[in-house]
């Protein structure tokens, strides 16, 4: 009792510190009921989900099922209403698909394992067998001493996958971390959770680390393609991300055409990979069958973002943003990757339409693709619309891809860079929004705050100054606009479905879609109707240059007397 009548005067407190800033945003209740109604009794997002999961299927950047998305997309659009439904493309690469995959143990017994090809990586041209070996590699140097001695042989690339056994009844839960792969049980955020998600925690500066630990990785792995390729090696294996089962599979090959495709790589059940690893281990051969059918599609260099708007009326030149991305990874049926986040998009497109609303500012809403790939959809789009860092012609960086790429100053800013409101991105599973990230933005966190008080009784409520990102709104953050992601409940989307063959309808709660629906139509309502832009951050600036570091000069060794 104690406890809660003390829960009850802070929020008490908090609410009437909070009253003043909520007062100055006015929210348009009447609209933000009607959303709710047309939204809560009258949905359509899980029959949009439906016919992007079930219909049509995983939609892998490229391949000829994205196009059909892509298509699709636009056409409903039209079909509800909505102007200028249209594809814009950029340069991409090739396509890829695969139709069967069948991995067999041969010896030292027969067993059907569980097994699915990475993106990008060929197709076996039939069953083919051969013996397995295991090498270890942490650098391209390391290589060396396999060369001449894996011809003709199936390779496992890395140790076992290490199980833990499930939490103790009643041990702490792991703090919440959109990017951490807890083994603990599907949950949504607790009230403590939130809390501690809305405090500030301050980071410092990027750590330039980062980048060059994610360069080693990416030249590792074009190393390990080369090297399989020249060493004639069958297929190369890697274990799943997951345990129990899942496997988790993203790209292994190239998009770019003549770029090496190596050798087909699969991942396995870490259960099952761990098995073959075993036996090696005891000195015991193992051999394996693989059938896998996967082919290249290159009738297209494009890869497309589907586009479609609700014109303003006396501000229709200013424009507010949604979207989310399109294109998955090939295993499941990308509904948690996130056909859950493009279902909402649309269907809190739909919703403002059928309610006929006249927006002063234009609403424009874009479904990305090549998110998977490294933000390729929306880069390209920031790039083209708003802003972009020169180019740097002829240097070896334009071959790698652009996440891992240095930035260029200064920054080069186009004329509707200044007519963005804000965008507003959800790409975090199917579970329902809890709030917003606020990316740094002081003085959207109040606007903010008054957008979600007519929600609260739906569980959105929190706004953080924190920054997240590994999503499509960083593109517009990272040149100055205002770009968010909202908070959603992470459900089981990073233990169980992302990036993951389990990633299919079943896993998408209607109820919290058609919630984010609701709160993503009420927040375009709301950002196209203020009176003013969405307040903005500090334009980013060039990092200052580091200063270089000189070495102490080192004392000359003493020599020891004889």
């Amino acid at each position: 009792m104690q406890r809660t009548l003390s829960l009850i005067l802070m929020t008490s407190s908090i609410a009437l510190v909070s009253l003043p800033l909520l007062a100055e945003e006015p929210v348009d209740l009447p609209m933000m009921s009607r959303i709710r109604d047309e939204g809560l009794h009258r949905s359509q997002v899980m029959e949009t989900l439906y016919q992007l999961t079930d219909v049509i299927g995983p939609r892998l950047t490229g391949s000829p099922q994205l196009k059909a998305a892509n298509e699709w997309t636009r056409d409903q659009f039209t079909r509800w209403g909505l102007a200028n439904a249209h594809l814009e493309g950029y340069p991409f690469g090739r396509g890829w698909s695969f139709s069967g995959c069948q991995v067999r143990m041969v010896a030292p017994r027969t067993a059907v394992l569980l097994a699915l090809p990475k993106a990008w990586t060929p197709g076996t041209n039939g069953p083919l067998r051969g013996p397995v070996v295991r090498i270890k590699a942490e650098t391209a140097q390391d290589l060396d001493a396999y060369r001449g001695k894996v011809a003709g042989k199936i390779v496992l690339l890395g140790e076992a996958r290490e199980f833990k056994p499930p939490a103790e009844p009643g041990a702490p839960k792991t703090p919440p971390d959109l990017g951490s792969f807890s083994a603990d049980l599907p949950e949504r955020y607790s009230r403590e959770d939130l809390e501690r998600l809305a405090e500030f925690e301050i980071r410092g500066e990027r750590d330039p680390s980062r980048r060059a630990a994610g360069l080693q990785r990416y030249k590792l792995r074009a190393a390990l393609q080369e090297f399989a390729a020249k060493e004639k090696v069958l297929a190369t294996i890697e274990a799943s991300s997951r345990n129990e089962g899942i496997l988790g599979v993203s790209g292994g090959g190239s998009e770019k055409p003549g770029k090496a495709g190596s050798v087909p790589a699969l991942v396995m059940a870490a259960e099952h990979y761990n098995e073959i690893l075993r036996l090696l281990d005891h000195d015991q051969p193992v051999e394996l069958e693989l059938d896998v059918a996967a082919r290249f599609h290159e009738d297209d260099p494009q890869a497309y973002n589907t586009i479609a708007e609700i014109p303003g009326t006396d501000k229709r030149d200013e424009i507010v943003m949604a979207g989310a991305h399109l294109d998955s990874w090939h295993t499941g049926t990308g509904a948690t990757d996130n056909a859950a986040g493009s279902a909402v998009v649309m269907e809190a497109a739909r919703i403002l339409k059928s309610l006929g609303v006249k927006p002063r500012r234009t609403i424009r809403v874009a479904l990305w693709s090549g998110e998977e790939e490294g933000l390729l959809g929306s880069n390209a789009y920031v790039r083209k619309h708003f802003a972009a860092h020169p180019e740097k012609p002829g240097e070896k960086e334009q071959d790698l891809p652009e996440y891992l790429r240095e930035e260029t100053w200064p920054l080069q800013l186009k004329p509707e860079h200044a007519r963005l409101s804000a965008y507003f991105n959800l790409d975090n599973g199917g579970g329902r929004i809890r709030g917003i990230y606020a990316q740094e933005n002081a003085a959207a966190r109040p606007i903010f705050a008054a957008w979600l008080a007519p929600f609260a009784d739906l569980g959105a409520d929190t706004v953080t100054l924190r920054d997240t990102g590994s999503t499509d709104h960083v593109e517009f953050d990272g040149v100055g606009l205002p770009g968010f992601q909202f908070i959603q409940d992470q459900l089981d989307y990073f233990t169980h479905t992302h990036h993951t063959d389990l990633d299919t309808y079943d896993h998408v709660p209607s109820r919290d879609m058609m919630q984010a629906s609701v709160l993503m139509a009420a927040f375009l309502y709301d950002a196209a109707m203020r009176p003013e832009l969405l307040p903005r951050k500090p334009l980013p600036q060039a990092p200052p240059k580091r200063p270089a570091r000189t070495e102490t000069p080192k004392e000359p060794a003493k020599e020891t007397p004889p």
